[in-house]
């Protein structure tokens, strides 16, 4: 029976139940409730393409069929919060992900092949897309994380290195792709020492908002949505994370009081980045309160 109660995880799944889809519902009760696994991985089974990639809106930003890299490393996420970031199933998606890379061997946000579904304005369809660590570094340092052995990871990774080296002006997305990057990079202390260098540039370049009362006073990145600000806890999702040497333990808990206090009335927590068609936003919120549950969890943040 589900949970009636007025605790934050309880008014999270009635409005899991009320809104997500059944892939968010069988994540939700694999985490919370002990649900299969398998459950889990028959729902996302549903957005699977022939060629190995994934589509049909798995990311909700991106509509139609197609196979994307983008919905491909959502699956591989979603693959990896359950265990089963192995076997043919990731050689699958290897092969996909060889076959769709740029010249550099790493991946494209977006194919042209989204051409003619819908798309947010705010990604691009172009005919040659160029490769991008946004979408390259959290798929690279996954499958490392995992200890996953594929031809694929050779070029990429190095591609990873050279675009997070190179990095001296940035924006908070592509500062998160890069730590997950670097959490799963097998070179330990060149990851250990690139984080911290990454960690100053976040500091100086403003791209957190380390107190949020007073969050006004930070930027919000260019092309991002009003108020679309990064906190500790996006750069830091759980406290093994490289990036939460970047802050004091006064400033993560301060975020991680605000991330508690921003659940809404419904139970869920409100997306932050630019809205664009109903039923985006729709789908978008539960995936959005799934990964704040994880976060308090990971941090000890009482739930019950």
């Amino acid at each position: 029976m589900a949970g009636t109660g007025t605790s934050p995880l309880n008014r999270a799944e009635q409005f899991i139940w009320l809104t997500a889809r059944v892939l968010e519902q069988r994540r939700f009760a694999h985490h919370f409730l002990k649900g299969s696994a398998d459950a889990v991985e028959t729902a996302l089974a549903a957005f699977l393409n022939e060629d190995g990639g994934y589509g049909h809106a798995l990311e909700p930003d991106l509509r139609g069929p197609v196979s994307q890299p983008l919905h491909t490393a959502h699956a591989l996420s979603v693959l990896d919060s359950i265990d089963r970031c192995g076997g043919l199933r990731v050689e699958r998606i290897c092969r996909f992900l060889t076959a769709v890379s740029t010249k550099e061997g790493a991946l494209p946000a977006l194919l042209p092949s989204q051409r003619g579904y819908p798309a947010a304005p705010f990604i691009p369809v172009v005919d040659d897309p160029p490769a991008e660590l946004l979408v390259t570094g959290p798929v690279v340092g996954l499958l490392h994380r995992n200890s996953v052995w594929h031809a694929w990871l050779f070029r990429a990774t190095d591609f990873c290195w050279a675009a997070v080296d190179a990095l001296e002006v940035s924006h908070p997305y592509e500062i998160e792709a890069a730590v997950a990057f670097l959490d799963g990079a097998p070179d330990r202390p060149r990851a250990e020492a690139a984080a911290d260098r990454l960690g100053r540039l976040v500091r100086d370049q403003r791209l957190v908002a380390l107190d949020p009362e007073r969050r006004a006073e930070y930027p919000v990145a260019p092309g991002y949505a009003p108020g679309e600000q990064h906190f500790p806890y996006d750069y830091a999702r759980a406290p093994e994370s490289l990036a939460r040497r970047w802050f004091t333990d006064a400033e993560m808990d301060r975020a991680l009081d605000h991330l508690s206090a921003g659940q809404q009335p419904d139970g869920g927590w409100p997306v932050a980045w630019r809205q664009w068609a109903p039923g985006t936003a729709l789908e978008g919120r539960p995936l959005v309160t799934l990964r704040a549950l994880q976060t308090l969890r990971a941090y000890g943040r009482g739930l019950d």
